[in-house]
């Protein structure tokens, strides 16, 4: 499953550019609305539409940038609430996601936090029905530990994300939809480390993750 950088990037981009057509194209919506609404009660609605559209945009770009981009700036590590704060965001808002966080450690390595954040989008995405996201990390010596739990009523991890994941399919297609997994591996990798999903039957979704604290 190896890919260049050019076609990841390609790959990156098509999954950005999907996940943000939904808010973006309410964005639109709402004013096409506005523009043809006279009714003041409509128009507070249309108002009240426009701004959850604007936030739920805002929150994505701020965790796509943190989880796939260069936020934080050049240092080596970042302050491990920004990625609670990007979480929060993104599933928070409308309370279909509950978050648990269990990380105790002020700072991470940049690669173990884009880890945390694309196997917790991973998790947050697969609880389709919505339910209890669990987030935690560590440093065990020269090591950082990561574990994401995802519980609910209906839990669905495709099966081209969990092979992203193992890298247990070597022929394996990546597309837009597994970038994050894809990433998650790469990056692992990396580091020297493991990536482990726990299996179908299980009745939670687990993944693991161990990587060096550079």
């Amino acid at each position: 499953m190896t890919i260049s950088a050019v076609d990841f990037a390609s790959l990156l981009c098509s999954r950005l550019c999907h996940d943000l057509l939904s808010p973006v194209g309410a964005l639109n919506n709402g004013l096409e609305l506005l523009a043809d609404e006279h009714d003041p009660e409509m128009r507070a609605r249309c108002l009240e539409l426009l701004s959850d559209s604007a936030k739920a945009s805002a929150n994505k770009l701020k965790f796509f940038r943190l989880a796939f981009g260069a936020a934080g700036g050049f240092g080596e590590t970042i302050d491990s609430r920004e990625a609670r704060a990007a979480i929060e965001g993104l599933f928070g808002e409308n309370h279909r996601v509950k978050l648990g966080w269990l990380v105790e450690e002020p700072f991470l390595p940049k690669s173990a936090i884009k880890v945390l954040l694309n196997l917790a989008l991973i998790g947050g995405d697969a609880l389709v029905r919505g339910g209890q996201l669990d987030v935690g990390a560590e440093s065990v010596g020269d090591q950082i530990e990561i574990v994401v739990r995802a519980d609910g009523a209906r839990i669905v991890l495709d099966t081209e994300l969990r092979t992203a994941l193992t890298g247990s399919d070597e022929d394996a297609v990546v597309t837009p939809r597994a970038a994050a997994a894809h990433l998650v591996r790469a990056l692992v990798a990396e580091g020297e480390g493991s990536v482990q999903v726990s299996d179908p039957e299980e009745p939670v979704l687990l993944f693991g993750a161990t990587l060096k604290a550079q």
